[in-house]
């Protein structure tokens, strides 16, 4: 499969298989893939087809059994645990379900971590402008438990693009949310997107999410059709 120039993610004839006790289950198989970079890409399908696994070997959090991905011109597989650490801080940010903010800090320093974490300077100050830009600038010393659910994705959003990513990932972002509270989400999220060039690739189930991307991949039992 021929790299475009401006690619900044492409998995080649990607597999994940896991060995379990009396046989070898096959995850995802001939995984080929290209994304652009600014693109909004849609992964779409079934519960268990393997959405949420490819977009973890897409984002470098796992390898793949066979083939390979280059993310910004990296082949992740051919990467230490410690190097994809360093390629997944320098490059992607990344969006939960389940929100996974850290109950015992403020939003302000749930947002401020992965800049310490990457030795970011003006760190306050850069957390701060993006919580007001996601609309929480009067919530900044709020604990999640002190936010709604929609103001705890709204806090996760901004953590993640808070290192202007190359690549935002984002799994059922919307999915623990309220109808109306979804679509504010995923205001922001497109608005972020566009306002920062970032190239976001989503799982969901939500078909209206999905018609929002530039571009939907559907996978049915481990294959993008």
């Amino acid at each position: 499969m021929p790299q475009n120039s401006q690619s900044v993610l492409l998995a080649d004839n990607v597999g994940k298989t896991v060995q379990m006790p009396d046989q070898q289950l096959t995850i995802l198989s001939n995984i080929n893939l290209q994304v652009a970079a600014a693109e909004s890409l849609a992964i779409v399908g079934e519960s268990g087809s393997g959405k949420s696994t490819l977009l973890g070997l897409l984002a470098g959090l796992d390898v793949p059994s066979t083939g390979s991905i280059s993310l910004m011109g990296e082949k992740l597989e051919t990467l230490t645990e410690d190097q994809r650490a360093r390629a997944r801080a320098a490059h992607v940010g990344f969006v939960f379900q389940s929100f996974q903010l850290l109950p015992n800090l403020t939003a302000l320093e749930n947002v401020m971590l992965p800049l310490e974490i990457a030795n970011g300077g003006e760190v306050r100050k850069k957390a701060q402008a993006i919580l007001e830009q996601v609309g929480l600038g009067k919530r900044i010393s709020h604990y999640p438990n002190q936010l709604s659910g929609g103001e705890q994705q709204r806090v996760a959003l901004a953590r993640a693009f808070v290192t202007e990513p190359a690549i935002l990932f984002a799994d059922e972002p919307t999915g623990n949310l309220d109808t109306h509270t979804g679509e504010s989400i995923a205001d922001q999220l497109f608005a972020l997107n566009a306002n920062r060039n970032t190239t976001l690739i989503l799982v969901t189930h939500d078909m209206k999410l999905a018609q929002r991307c530039q571009r939907t991949v559907i996978m049915n039992a481990g294959q993008l059709q």
